[in-house]
């Protein structure tokens, strides 16, 4: 994106402690002398309560699509009603696919563990858990859906190898859970085994995700630049963001997308400390700075970085990081803004200067060329609400409505229950029956409607189906 006189962006003030912390990153920018055009637009709570169950009005999708930046305040979602995640619905409609969360640790001046963490989060933005799509099925049970796509793992993967490649990053570290989701984050790792042979010149690693949080938060060195799913991503970052910089108020992230990038701070709206001046304005500074540098004036990005580095390692600090004994002076929102401003030009002197001179995020090309696959339809997995849990008479039921099928075992909570199983496994009201062709068969759709038939007529409740597979050979499924 190339830098104009005065560039235009949509900015959102947010509800809670957004309008306070929104208003002091704005004077920093305007005293710094960028050059840019605000158009405010309104979103959040207010919004929701009007009768937009997103969020956000049809006219403020005008802003976004004709600025294509957006700087926005943190937003309260009210709960309950069936209200979405306004941040989930402006990732997916604009296609924002990459969270960009620099962690990076202010020794001494501000408390931490790790005095030399300099981590960059690359989060998937769009799939996983976070697709919001969710059942409740029977009495006892609900249900969240875990969708991942090879385009959407082709994409996030190779931008973090990009942005390690551009901004002179030497590893790339992927997180997933393959050990117990073999399909979903076991294709995550996959895909990143394929694209890191792209990158011959970047160290690549993988690491469970249990493993490597444990070792993040041990030994966060050994890390550079780190790509995961959507909700480990999430979590991850905000137990970075403390445990380096003692507070998550001084994380900013950005939200990219072919066509539009967002910037936001990390944290939620603080309701409880609202317009008592007392939030900490640098998460959401921090991400105006990437901006900056994403617009094309690195060298305002630069001046209010370095001033803002300057203000830290003075002692001046909000109270979420003043430390008796190290901090010199606590402030609130807006004296910490000025505290900023009047810095600007100044280099800090202990910690180690910024330099912008280029968009950090120069883009990439991405195409998908789906490939051409052979499919079989194998069987049917059927999903009961059934009340007993006497999983031997259900075993009895199914076998004889099975016909033309073959009842091959049934799960409780994803654990086997039939043909054989332990008396102390716990029984919901949630079964899974599977159903798979005689002597493992291609079926027809035809055999599972009639199947669905019998089981009705038997007098049992299906919920759900899911029809199982061979692809190129290989089950589809898990056993």
């Amino acid at each position: 994106m190339s830098a104009v006189s005065k560039y235009p962006i949509t900015v959102a003030y947010g509800d809670g402690i957004g309008p306070e912390i929104m208003t002091a990153t704005l004077s920093i920018l305007e005293a710094a002398g960028a050059q840019i055009a605000p158009e405010v637009i309104e979103i959040g709570e207010k919004v929701y309560l009007a009768g937009h169950p997103t969020g956000i009005p049809d006219h403020a999708w005008e802003s976004l699509r004709r600025t294509q930046i957006f700087l926005k305040a943190p937003i309260t979602t009210p709960q309950g009603g069936g209200y979405k995640s306004l941040n989930v619905t402006i990732r997916k409609t604009m296609g924002l696919y990459a969270n960009v969360r620099p962690c990076m640790s202010y020794y001494p001046f501000i408390q931490t563990k790790h005095p030399t963490l300099d981590v960059v989060i690359i989060r998937e933005n769009e799939e996983d858990l976070y697709g919001g799509i969710e059942h409740r099925q029977t009495t006892d049970v609900y249900q969240c859906l875990k969708l991942i796509s090879r385009p959407g793992c082709e994409k996030i993967i190779r931008y973090a190898f990009e942005y390690a490649r551009q901004n002179g990053r030497k590893k790339v570290s992927a997180f997933s859970k393959d050990k117990i989701m073999e399909f979903t984050d076991g294709f995550f790792h996959q895909i990143f085994n394929e694209i890191a042979q792209d990158y011959p010149g970047i160290e690549y690693e993988h690491q469970s995700l249990d493993t490597g949080t444990a070792k993040l938060t041990d030994t966060p060195q050994a890390f550079d630049v780190i790509v995961i799913p959507n909700l480990y991503g999430d979590i991850l970052s905000d137990v970075v963001a403390q445990i380096t910089t003692g507070s998550i108020g001084l994380g900013g992230s950005s939200n990219v997308g072919d066509s539009c990038v967002m910037f936001e701070a990390i944290h939620g709206s603080a309701p409880t400390i609202a317009g008592q001046d007392l939030a900490n304005p640098s998460g959401l500074l921090l991400a105006a700075v990437m901006m900056l540098v994403q617009i094309g004036q690195p060298a305002v990005a630069q001046t209010i970085h370095n001033a803002w580095l300057r203000t830290i390692e003075a002692g001046i600090h909000t109270g979420d990081i003043y430390r008796e004994g190290v901090s010199q002076q606590r402030v609130g929102t807006q004296a910490f803004s000025q505290a900023v401003i009047a810095r600007l030009g100044q280099n800090p002197e202990k910690l180690k200067p910024v330099s912008y001179l280029a968009p950090a995020d120069k883009g990439f090309q991405f195409s998908y060329q789906r490939p051409q696959v052979s499919r079989e339809l194998t069987g049917v997995d059927v999903y009961l609400d059934w009340k007993s849990e006497d999983a031997a008479a259900l075993g009895k039921q199914m076998s004889e409505v099975q016909g033309d099928l073959n009842l091959e075992l049934i799960t409780n909570l994803g654990v086997v229950v039939w043909p054989q199983a332990f008396p102390e496994t716990r029984r919901s009201d949630h079964w899974h029956c599977r159903f798979i062709g005689q002597n493992e068969a291609v079926i027809r759709s035809d055999q599972i409607s009639a199947l669905l038939r019998r089981i009705d007529a038997a007098g049992f409740d299906f919920i759900k189906t899911e029809n199982l597979y061979r692809i190129d050979g290989v089950p589809a499924y898990s056993g």
